[in-house]
């Protein structure tokens, strides 16, 4: 049990004595002080003077939640921290999903044994050290000037950011070397918005994206007739930045040529705009960033040596996600957090889908965890995304994670006869439809033991040609 499970504190809301003890004595023994209730006003009182980090109440099937619901309301409205876990019977889950929707962090359907509440708790533990980890990160980044837009606490990130505090203080050019998707531009905006000139332009410019002769003329802009369509001249953003930063993102794919005319405007500190006859003098910073491997194409002899040696006065290596797989949980709970905000509807994942997350490789590394969380919120029938509500990738890891697991409990067993090896496909049809018989054809509740989406749930029946969900 993490450390901080002991300073939160659980009140259990439910006139079943046998219950309510039960339930206390499953919270205490994982750490958690715990109080026990029999009523909403008894638990009112306690609410209101903050004397709960998580209630855990019972909806009542008689008065179809409603109290329930309303308590939960209005302690959300006091407490915006506190997590809720709703306890229903089976024929009271329309009450527990309008408690998720009132802000109930999770539910627990009657009957159930000590280890599904002590799941709940403890993820509830973990969610909470988590958020409380990105928040003292998010501060100390803070005081650091500017560094708040970079999450991550690993121990490559912790070096990444001492190093950044000190080049953001210099005007030394900068080379970012990682892979796409690792955020090299949020760092080059750092190492500027840190910087003594951050009231001045930061001008970006996508060398891997645009024609040389267009990257030519952002560069270094052009004179009034330099060509056709130059009806009048226009100024580069070297001589735009006026004492800011220039951003030459994937400087790798600058062609020779254009390597040779940006190595000289960097020496003489002066640009020739197409066309142009007089050199026009420039102040910037330069940051560039790479996802390739400029010294292998400085001795192949695709990257001017002279240039190189020129833009890595100092250089970053931003890890990939795979290499601090520690701040994929910060990451995401960042990535949920803004979109909790922007469409005021909280959101979490479940324990399966973060498994999954955490084990999967990332190759487009956080750009790709950013996209794939937003992925999962639009396509999420509630507040708990889970795996089918990530993107096809990762369902696609789970299930190759699952055939390498089976194979290894299988070499690892007596050998069986292959006639009675039954195919994954076939498991995965009886395990869905024996879930669906088992709850009477409840799709949610299935959706939700099963760790898939709804939407794939109902994938799944019209591919096996069941109609009737209870059949």
């Amino acid at each position: 049990m993490p450390e901080q499970t002991g300073k939160l504190h659980v009140l259990v809301v439910d006139e079943d004595v046998a219950v309510r003890n039960a339930c206390c004595e499953i919270s205490a023994a994982r750490g958690f002080p715990t109080l026990g209730v029999a009523d909403l006003e008894a638990a009112r009182g306690l609410l209101r003077s903050g004397g709960a980090d998580i209630l855990l109440i019972d909806l009542k099937r008689g008065l179809d939640g409603r109290n329930g619901i309303e308590l939960i309301e209005e302690v959300k409205l006091l407490q915006p921290e506190i997590s809720v876990i709703v306890m229903t019977a089976f024929a009271t889950v329309n009450s527990a999903v309008e408690a998720m929707r009132s802000g109930a962090t999770d539910y627990l359907s009657k009957p159930f044994v000590a280890e599904d509440l002590t799941a709940i708790l403890e993820r509830i533990a973990e969610r909470r050290r988590v958020d409380a980890a990105s928040r003292v990160l998010r501060e100390r980044l803070r005081q650091q000037a500017g560094l708040s837009m970079i999450v991550g606490g690993s121990p490559e990130m912790e070096k990444l950011y001492r190093i950044l505090s000190k080049v953001a203080q210099t005007s030394h050019p900068v080379l970012i070397l990682g892979e796409s998707g690792t955020g090299k531009e949020l760092v080059a905006r750092a190492i500027h918005t840190h910087g003594p000139n951050a009231s001045k332009p930061f001008l970006p410019v996508d060398c891997g994206s645009l024609v040389p002769t267009l990257i030519e003329s952002e560069l270094f802009g052009y004179a009034k007739g330099a060509f056709n369509g130059a009806a009048k001249s226009k100024d580069g953003l070297l001589a735009m930045a006026q004492g800011g930063t220039v951003f030459l993102d994937e400087v790798g794919e600058l062609p020779l040529d254009l390597q040779v005319k940006l190595l000289r405007a960097l020496q003489e500190k002066e640009i020739r705009q197409i066309g142009g006859t007089q050199p026009v003098p420039f102040q910037a910073r330069i940051l560039a960033a790479t996802n390739r491997d400029l010294a292998t194409m400085v001795e192949q002899g695709r990257f001017r040596r002279d240039l190189y040696y020129r833009l890595n006065v100092v250089s970053l290596r931003i890890p990939p996600l795979r290499e601090r797989r520690e701040d994929i949980s910060l990451l995401a709970a960042h990535f949920l957090e803004r979109l909790s905000r922007q469409r005021k509807q909280h959101y979490v994942l479940s324990d399966d889908a973060l498994r999954i997350m955490n084990d999967y490789a990332w190759p487009g590394n956080v750009r790709e965890l950013e996209n794939s969380i937003e992925r999962a919120c639009a396509l999420s029938t509630g507040p708990v995304l889970h795996i089918g509500d990530l993107p096809t990738q990762l369902q696609d890891f789970r299930l190759h994670s699952y055939r390498a697991e089976t194979a290894t409990t299988k070499a690892s067993e007596p050998q069986r006869n292959e006639q009675s090896v039954m195919p994954l496909a076939e498991l995965e049809r009886q395990a869905i439809l024996r879930t669906l018989r088992d709850l009477k054809g409840d799709k949610l509740r299935a959706a939700r033991l099963l760790g898939i989406g709804k939407t794939t749930l109902y994938r799944k029946l019209k591919e096996y040609g069941v109609s009737d969900a209870g059949a």
